[in-house]
């Protein structure tokens, strides 16, 4: 697919008309206070993986309404001091895998905490074993309009809340150092860590990768690709309710939370990127309220984006924070 966005030029001047809602951290605060009355609970039981050179953990801990939220947790082998924390959110409709699938960031001497995410981990993958519990209005198949009929009922509010609790569990462990905290994903797992980056108040970094669940207003008009088009199939059926669906939509837009962050970020987009297409991450990235921030962009890539090369990127920008 040859370039169907704006230019680069116009990339780095874009800005989102998404319009932000007056109660907007108003519905984070309170959304995160009755989280947190439910004991974290977090708990870490070793895996035997027959690996040598990393110690693996199965982690349990307490997400949105203190349901049960599995992760992996991965240390150097032989660890005995706290460890710079990578925490890292997954793409759309993958999990958690398997525990011997994550030894990037162990490998680089950090601690790194991977979370399922909730009721997903049957598309691609090792697979998931977090449930979702909370049932929903009717829904386009997939998760983008799960609950979309009011804040308060979408997917993504447990989920983001799922991901801070992740944050706050991973921190616990005794082998991590809670004040060198980054988190970082993939798409979806891209748009969970802006999310975080702007809930999250004392991360030492922030590493959105071709994120997805940003800038809903022109994703849903822009793209026909999977899974933005399921927010347009629904609206097809449901006539008459674009503006309830994109009020509710935005509370979850990563464009929103970019204005909260208070950590150091590096993105990545691809100009060929017809399901996270590059103007949705430059309305994030240029929202993006810390002065200190990169982007890598990949001219010629898809959805695939800068795959190994950003993760080098990644490794070698950390070295400065974490």
């Amino acid at each position: 697919m040859p370039l169907f966005d704006l230019s680069l030029e116009e990339l780095h001047e874009y800005r989102s008309a998404s319009a932000e809602p007056e109660d907007f951290d108003a519905f984070w605060s309170k959304t995160l206070q009755e989280a947190r009355e439910h004991d974290l609970d977090a708990r870490f039981e070793p895996v035997d993986t027959g690996l040598a050179t990393v110690s693996v953990y199965d982690v349990t801990f307490s997400g949105f309404g203190g349901h049960p939220v599995k992760g992996w947790l991965t240390l150097p082998a032989g660890a005995s001091e706290p460890l710079p924390l990578v925490v890292e959110f997954v793409g759309y409709g993958g999990g958690r895998g398997l525990a011997h699938q994550h030894l990037l960031w162990a490998s680089s001497g950090r601690a790194h905490f991977v979370m399922d995410t909730r009721g997903q981990g049957s598309a691609w993958g090792g697979g998931g074993g977090t449930a979702d519990p909370v049932g929903g209005g009717p829904a386009f198949p997939g998760f983008m309009t799960r609950g979309v009929d009011a804040p308060e009922h979408y997917y993504y509010r447990r989920v983001f809340t799922d991901a801070v609790r992740a944050v706050e569990a991973a921190r616990s462990h005794p082998l991590s150092d809670a004040a060198r905290t980054t988190v970082l994903g993939g798409s979806q797992g891209g748009g969970i860590s802006i999310a975080v980056g702007g809930l999250v108040p004392d991360l030492s970094a922030v590493a959105p990768d071709v994120p997805f669940l940003c800038d809903f207003p022109r994703a849903a008009t822009l793209t026909d690709r999977h899974p933005y088009r399921e927010i347009g199939l629904f609206l097809k059926t449901h006539r008459g309710r674009t503006q309830d669906v994109l009020r509710t939509l935005s509370y979850f837009d990563g464009v929103h939370f970019a204005a909260r962050a208070s950590a150091p970020a590096l993105f990545s987009a691809a100009l060929e990127d017809q399901t996270c297409p590059p103007s949705t991450v430059f309305a994030a990235f240029n929202a993006w309220a810390h002065e200190d921030k990169a982007i890598e962009v990949y001219d010629f890539n898809d959805h695939e984006g800068g795959g190994p090369y950003q993760e080098a990127a990644q490794l070698r920008w950390l070295r400065s924070y974490a």
